[in-house]
């Protein structure tokens, strides 16, 4: 589970974005997660508690968005949801396709007092 160590260096991140607007306290972090991203947006729900504990984001809400893996075959052009696909072309069965969106970790928004 390396979803841990990634909420670990995205506080140091934002630590260093707060301190140097002078910010104390953020309420709220708002993520985005791609379904091709890798990164299971369960287990980022479970390590927040852990991630944040003893830090200055001790009280910091955490919101996910979780985007849509969508992904555009090669083969015949057909734009579909991968995971909801199986990662196969619903249309011609290929597995041969570009992603489109969904395969990020986006901090989207860090909302503070």
């Amino acid at each position: 589970m390396h979803e841990l160590g990634i909420l670990n260096s995205m506080i140091h991140t934002i630590q260093n974005v707060v301190n140097e607007q002078g910010i104390t306290e953020v309420d709220k972090l708002v993520i985005e997660i791609g379904e091709l991203s890798g990164i299971v947006p369960h287990y980022i729900e479970e390590c927040w508690p852990a991630a944040r504990y003893k830090t200055f984001m001790e009280n910091t809400e955490l919101e996910l968005i979780v985007i849509p893996g969508m992904v555009k075959c090669r083969d015949c052009g057909e734009v579909f949801n991968a995971v909801s696909a199986d990662l196969s072309c619903p249309k011609c069965g290929s597995r041969n396709m570009e992603i489109l969106e969904g395969n990020d970790m986006i901090i989207k928004e860090i909302i503070c007092k």
